[in-house]
């Protein structure tokens, strides 16, 4: 992650560490069905360039694996950690006007999962780590 002064102040604003270590093997990944009565939704968010054109996407699957929503959304020039925020925000206004309140939030980005890991309750998270 490269550094400048926005991406650092939000970053302690949340209390999170910016040190990270090195990936020391490669992780097997495979998408799980989550429980009855919950949504999952699996999203991403990117910049090209540092900072440069942004967007996020995400997609919601039931139990069921069946399809219950998707959208994408265009953030014009941002950096990828606010690219990243941007979804969370995106996908809390999509499952609230779908009226979901028991959503698995499954992102790619360590220091998002760790900032929405603190205690919530519009509506309830899950993360992957």
């Amino acid at each position: 992650m490269k550094n400048d002064m926005l991406d650092f102040n939000m970053l302690n604003f949340f209390c999170i560490n910016t040190r990270t270590g090195k990936v020391l093997r490669p992780l097997r990944v495979r998408w799980e069905f989550p429980s009855p009565g919950w949504v999952k939704i699996n999203t991403d968010g990117v910049a090209r360039g540092y900072p440069g054109l942004a967007t996020c996407g995400g997609i919601f699957r039931g139990s069921m694996e069946e399809f219950i929503g998707a959208f994408s959304a265009f953030l014009e020039v941002q950096t990828t950690l606010v690219a990243e925020f941007y979804k969370v925000i995106h996908v809390m206004e999509e499952a609230q006007k779908m009226g979901l309140t028991n959503v698995w939030l499954e992102c790619d980005f360590a220091l998002i999962c760790v900032a929405f890991t603190v205690r919530t309750n519009v509506p309830r998270i899950l993360q992957n780590q």
